[in-house]
């Protein structure tokens, strides 16, 4: 079945602003969305995302109350939710493999949801903007096209995403909603930023610069999320970035170097430095196992070891 707005099946489209000229609320919508104040949300109960990466949920859980993403410029957000059931899935594309990674997080929430129970699919994104290699319009309309061709019916509720998520500072274009966050247990979505990016920060890091695929890191009936193993070769010729300034970092390493955050360069050091550290990530992965890591009764995730 197609994707659906306000209960009717959206036609194929070639860009995004036909899309937005059919479906004018689309773009009110869009700017009562990135108009709401950014949420700090307490990371005591915070399930965060990094990029290629998703997780899903239901509101019976008691480790996880918000599910967040950020540092989302070209790449976008997807929160997917169930009204039936509650559970809800949060990703984070950066477009590697869209056409692939969309019935994953279709298949997290229906795996999640009892068939026979009434309610219905909502879609909610968020990211991107008028970047100059028009990296976000054509991400936009591979999400928007793959949800399409879904078999489920899916109705897409907000849609915050490239021209209608592009403000202009300084005479250069920059997203305004850079992350957002979805309520477990009432399913608003809302933006929003996070200094707390754990657990394993720097490992999934890593893991997305080497070309790791799309990652579910959460097990919900367990309440563990989960990383790896994960697979790198040594490159000890990534040391060359240490040396370098930061618009050489951000013109590089960045899809819009002038819209990063002020603290991608030192993110993206940092992962390159765990990467010297670990040129062999079997060493993380004892007998080639996951990391493990639960949610202690003070709200931190800590890790867990195999016996």
């Amino acid at each position: 079945m197609p994707l659906l707005i306000q209960n009717r099946e959206v036609d194929r489209f070639n860009a995004t602003a036909d899309l937005f000229d059919k479906y004018p609320h689309l773009k009110e919508n869009a700017r009562t969305f990135h108009s709401k104040p950014i949420v700090a949300v307490d990371p005591k109960c915070l399930l965060y995302v990094q990029q290629r990466e998703f997780a899903a949920t239901t509101p019976a859980d008691n480790c996880v109350s918000v599910i967040g993403s950020d540092d989302a410029t070209t790449c976008h957000l997807v929160v997917l939710r169930h009204t039936g059931s509650g559970a809800v899935c949060l990703a984070h594309c950066d477009g590697s493999s869209t056409w692939s990674e969309i019935p994953l997080l279709v298949k997290a929430v229906m795996s999640l949801s009892d068939v026979s129970q009434e309610g219905r699919l909502e879609l909610h994104l968020a990211g991107g903007f008028n970047d100059e290699s028009n990296t976000s319009h054509k991400l936009s309309h591979n999400i928007l096209a793959a949800f399409q061709k879904q078999k489920e019916e899916i109705h897409l509720e907000t849609c915050c995403i490239t021209e209608l998520n592009d403000v202009v500072v300084d005479e250069t274009h920059r997203p305004i909603v850079y992350g957002i966050g979805v309520n477990v247990k009432t399913g608003e979505v809302f933006p929003s930023s996070f200094p707390h990016k754990g657990p394993a920060e720097e490992l999934r890091s890593a893991r997305t610069f080497t070309g790791g695929q799309m990652a579910d890191i959460y097990d919900s009936s367990r309440g563990l999320v989960k990383v790896g193993p994960c697979k790198w070769s040594p490159n000890l010729d990534i040391a060359f970035w240490l040396s370098q300034n930061d618009d050489t970092i951000l013109r590089y390493l960045s899809t819009s170097p002038m819209a990063e955050p002020p603290h991608f360069v030192q993110h993206m050091k940092s992962t390159i430095r765990f990467l010297l550290e670990h040129p062999n990530p079997d060493c993380l992965f004892p007998g080639d196992q996951p990391q493990l890591y639960h949610r202690t009764e003070t709200g931190d995730w800590d890790r867990m070891i195999h016996s």
